[in-house]
């Protein structure tokens, strides 16, 4: 007869896997310590004798099955050597952490009690633990190889015998502890930077000392200050790049003119944003006796002035790029360069790059120019006046613009057919006071006028990596600096197309169909709900755009050969390209690559710094406004985000996005499925994914770390 378990007392097979999983993670801890018995089971933190006993009997079978060694003083180690790995940290959440090893590897899940001292970006060399967090395998840093940066910014919090600075970075989860002989001057609620003197072993907080006070928190200068500074980037220019742009001479003498072509008779143009500073393309239109159109796509001529290994030179390509905040720029080039020299401005002869075009009627290309010219800008065109020219058929250049926009539109319509991918998310901006305050979030709207500059800067930009890629024949080719987009990867693909498929969107995921079937996509849930979020989802699925010396193509431009050619004043990489293209223009041979490819990285690296504080920025704004008007209502939102610490919320009338934290869902405890992007309910199987409308209010507002805590709002 046998006996039956009680209906509630625990299954001796768990508790045994539970008593071989926690001897393994104890083994594993310390690759290459070694453990007696009694160690073991305080680790384990094992008080009955039943349960050591249990315990001991684990260890035997472990060692039995080859899993565990038994070494000659009695102790027991790991028999399997800890595999080590190299990769960032991502430090997501004050409980965890992620460890990225690569592309093609998952990544790694550290608890925060494993991570040591290591914080959001430092480079550790971890060892594989056997436990699992879902999909991720486990792991704990044994060693930091380098730290991302020494460097802090955050609001100081002062007491009578010392202080603690909070960093504005929410990947940052521990405060830094200050003495009172190291504020330096700093009072309670200045933003300041601080330097670490000692990291520490993690289990306390690293000691740091003020280095610069930014100003008052909550006050604008100072929050953007702070946003530069945590980005490392640059607050001016130094006194000697400022000296040495203010000797450059404007240079158009007769000589220079003669070895350019000289467009200065031409109807010409430009059109920019209303509050553009620095113009740096211009179009010119004439027709041809053929009843062809001759279109010049004129890009400032900025490496005439500037010469390689100079300091301008060398300060232009340490930026790398302009960054837009808010309420200011950070150029790449001094004011003498970006504002006067090189900007395009109306009525003033203008060097120039160029790519000119013979079209037919059909925008076909009947022959292509590549070089130096001249420019007279007849027009300065904000996007506003130009389409409004376009829409009524009269004004300035009325003709000029209609000839153009016709054949922008047909070559947009050739990009698509050729596979080019609709990606066109919602970017917003801001009005703001005197004093920066944010007074309305508007979302940027974009017409025809902004895609008829769209569609000739791709042109150019393409016609050049192809005429440059084409010049040799054979398996040697010139090298080059190419904007490349690799294609998606497959599985993210397939599960994007699996959540799409909720909405009842159907996306074909093979090689040859993806982009169609995603402009297809696009296009049906064009003024839907789910529009957003779709929209949102596609990109992060897509690979990133980055430059290289390799021409593996653009994926989302359907373009075999793509550079960036277009924005001197405010890109580096495009001052390559035109040094490159008069380089093999003049029967240069090719250069080394391996030189271009570290300036392609760098190039990268820095693009992306820009884009995190222009949404570092964007987002500040957001805290703040939804800090002045938010009160007690409630608003409609959609779920743009699902993590396993929370759901994030799009308010649908501000475009800012805020979490509701697991925490504060107490209806329920809520578990994270990572595959279909949402959230369920244990008890009551509550559902909550992506794109899923509801009602919230604000629960709390933190500009410092630019968060806002969102709540569901009473029905």
């Amino acid at each position: 007869m046998s006996k039956k378990r009680k209906k509630n007392s625990p299954d001796p097979t768990s508790i045994k896997q539970q008593f071989e999983s926690g001897i393994l993670s104890v083994l594993n801890e310390a690759p290459g310590r070694a453990y007696s018995i009694k160690q073991i089971a305080k680790k384990l933190g094992l008080k009955k004798r039943d349960d050591i006993k249990a315990m001991t009997f684990s260890v035997y079978e472990l060692e039995e099955a080859g899993k565990i060694k038994e070494l000659s003083n009695g102790t027991y180690a790991s028999a399997q050597k800890g595999k080590t790995l190299t990769g960032i940290v991502d430090h997501v959440s004050s409980r965890f952490a992620y460890v990225k090893i690569g592309e093609d590897r998952p990544d790694v899940y550290i608890k925060a009690r494993d991570l040591g001292s290591a914080v959001d970006g430092d480079t550790v060399k971890i060892a594989i633990l056997p436990s699992r967090h879902g999909e991720h395998p486990e792991g704990k840093v044994t060693e930091i190889i380098k730290r991302s940066r020494n460097q802090f910014v955050g609001k100081l919090e002062l007491s009578k015998k010392f202080a603690f600075v909070v960093a504005d970075y929410r990947k940052i989860h521990k405060d830094f502890f200050v003495t009172l002989e190291n504020i330096n001057g700093a009072k309670s609620n200045d933003k300041v930077i601080v330097e670490v003197l000692e990291w520490g072993d993690g289990e306390e907080n690293p000691e740091a000392k003020v280095v610069n006070i930014l100003g008052k928190a909550g006050e604008n200068e100072a929050e953007i200050h702070s946003i530069m500074a945590e980005f490392g980037l640059p607050f001016k220019f130094p006194p000697a790049i400022e000296k040495e742009a203010k000797t450059i001479d404007e240079g158009i003498t007769s000589e220079e003119i003669k070895k350019r072509w000289d467009f200065r008779e031409i109807t010409t143009f430009t059109i920019d944003p209303e509050d553009a500073k620095d113009f740096d393309d211009a179009l010119s239109l004439e027709t041809l006796p053929n009843g062809n159109y001759r279109v010049g796509v004129h890009i400032a001529d900025v490496t005439h002035y500037i010469r390689p290994n100079s300091n301008l030179e060398k300060e232009a390509f340490d930026r790398a790029t302009s960054v837009y905040l808010v309420d200011r720029t950070i150029p790449m080039l001094p004011e003498r360069l970006s504002n006067e020299l090189c900007s395009l401005r109306p009525k003033e002869d203008k060097l120039t790059f160029s790519a000119v075009f013979e079209l037919d009627i059909h925008a076909n290309i009947i022959t292509e120019w590549f070089g130096r010219t001249i420019i007279h800008s007849d027009h300065r065109f904000t996007y506003e006046d130009a389409q409004e020219v376009i829409e009524q058929g009269n004004g300035l250049f009325a003709e000029e613009l209609k000839i153009l926009n016709n054949l922008a539109l047909k070559l947009k319509k050739d990009r698509f057919a050729k596979g080019a991918v609709n990606f066109e998310t919602t970017e917003v901006k801001f009005k703001l006071d005197e004093k920066g305050r944010p007074l309305a979030v508007v979302p940027k709207v974009r017409k025809d006028a902004h895609k008829l500059i769209e569609e000739f800067m791709l042109l150019a930009n393409k016609r050049v990596a192809t005429h440059v890629y084409s010049q040799k024949k054979g398996p040697e080719k010139n090298t080059f600096v190419y904007r490349i987009h690799d294609y998606p990867d497959p599985d993210r693909v397939k599960d994007f197309a699996n959540f799409a498929k909720q909405f009842g969107h159907r996306l074909t995921v093979d090689e040859q169909s993806i982009s169609r079937s995603l402009n297809k996509l696009m296009n049906e849930i064009e003024g839907k709900p789910e529009q957003n979020v779709l929209q949102q989802l596609a990109v992060r699925s897509m690979a990133k755009a980055k430059y290289s010396t390799e021409t593996k193509g653009h994926f989302g431009l359907a373009f075999d050969h793509y550079s960036h050619f277009t924005s001197p004043i405010r890109r580096y990489p495009d001052m390559m390209v035109h040094r490159l293209l008069q380089h093999y223009l003049d029967g240069g041979n090719p250069v080394s690559k391996a030189e271009y490819e570290v300036k392609c990285v760098h190039s990268s690296d820095r693009e992306k710094r820009a884009a995190d504080a222009e949404r570092a920025s964007i987002k500040y704004k957001q805290v703040e406004f939804m800090s002045l008007i938010a009160g007690d209502k409630a608003y409609d939102g959609l779920i743009s985000g699902v993590t396993e610490w929370g759901i994030y919320v799009e308010i649908i009338e501000t475009k800012c996005e805020g979490m509701i934290r697991m925490a504060d869902m107490d209806d329920d405890y809520y578990e994270f499925d990572e595959k279909n992007y949402c959230i369920v309910g244990r008890r009551n199987k509550k559902i909550f994914t992506l794109g899923d409308q509801v009602r919230v209010r604000v629960k709390k507002t933190d500009v410092d770390r630019r968060l806002i805590d969102l709540v569901f709002a009473k029905q």
